[in-house]
């Protein structure tokens, strides 16, 4: 840039005007070079991936290395779209087109099994040109655009009626509804999320009773625990169907994976033993099943 006295504006409005302008030039110079670095990360990802997947590397070192890169992707992603919004807003204070596009990958059409909600937009009345009424339909343009609905809580009231005989005077009413916790409150699905946020997402159990304190619902350490003791009990007998159904496979798949476990005043290494069965690659009919110790 040329800094001469010559290149400079002599009133405070041009000042400001190429200050602007110099400011647009930067942010969108450093959103092509955040976009750059996105970039890299993510070839760098995909290179990581295509070499554990043709050489065979299932370490959990490996693994652990893949999940750092990932983490650093969507880091250098986030701070990419930030700053192209910033340069884009300091391009429409200068009046001119953003200097600075990301390049995106096309954005795949939303699953057909999810319920479409249609919002029609009210047709004008009148011409906005000429004013005149006779207005025929073209067609329309259909924008589809996700939301997600929070999770609602809800208290289900199950009302047994008590009839008494006028006749023997025995007294009838229909059985309680079932929970999973003998006397309990707890519908199917709250324990089924306990165990999936627990298990699936690896949420511990303090965690999950502060979230649900914050959406206004107060279930505590020990509930939850009673909750997943409760459920474990009943999904025991599945259990056991699924271990006859693996260990009775003329092939098996064994595995011993070592993992962290925290205890009091330190780390002790557990153990996971996983047996699998899949004879479908010999052309077995049997079902593919998965069994774990810990």
């Amino acid at each position: 840039m040329d800094t001469t006295s010559d290149s400079l504006p002599d009133d405070l409005a041009s000042a400001h005007a190429m200050i602007r302008a110099e400011r647009a030039r930067r942010l969108a110079a450093e959103a092509a070079q955040s976009d750059v670095a996105a970039l890299v990360a993510h070839l760098k990802l995909q290179i990581e991936k295509l070499k554990r997947e043709l050489y065979g590397s299932r370490s959990e070192r490996k693994a652990r290395l893949l999940e750092q890169m990932e983490l650093q992707l969507e880091d250098l992603e986030t701070a990419a779209s930030e700053d192209e919004r910033a340069a884009e807003n300091a391009a429409l204070q200068t009046g001119a087109a953003p200097a600075f596009t990301r390049k995106r990958p096309a954005r795949k059409p939303f699953p057909d099994h999810l319920p479409r909600e249609r919002v029609v937009i009210a047709a004008p009345e009148s011409c906005p040109c000429c004013g005149s009424t006779r207005l025929s339909k073209l067609g329309e343009d259909i924008t589809e655009t996700l939301e997600v609905i929070p999770r609602r809580w809800k208290v289900i009231q199950t009302v047994r009626e008590r009839f008494a005989c006028r006749q023997c005077e025995t007294i009838t009413q229909p059985p309680a509804p079932f929970h999973v916790t003998p006397r309990g409150f707890a519908g199917p699905n709250l324990p089924a999320a306990i165990l999936f946020e627990k298990f699936g997402q690896h949420q511990p159990l303090n965690r999950q009773s502060e979230r649900y304190a914050r959406e206004g619902i107060d279930l505590s350490v020990s509930t939850l625990a009673d909750q997943v003791g409760a459920a474990t009990a009943a999904l025991a007998p599945l259990h056991t169907v699924i271990e006859a159904h693996v260990l009775a496979a003329e092939r098996l798949h064994g595995d011993d994976t070592t993992v962290p476990i925290l205890a009091k005043g330190k780390t002790i290494t557990g153990h996971i033993w996983a047996y699998v069965r899949d004879d479908r690659p010999f052309g077995g009919r049997a079902p593919p099943a998965a069994l774990y110790y810990a």
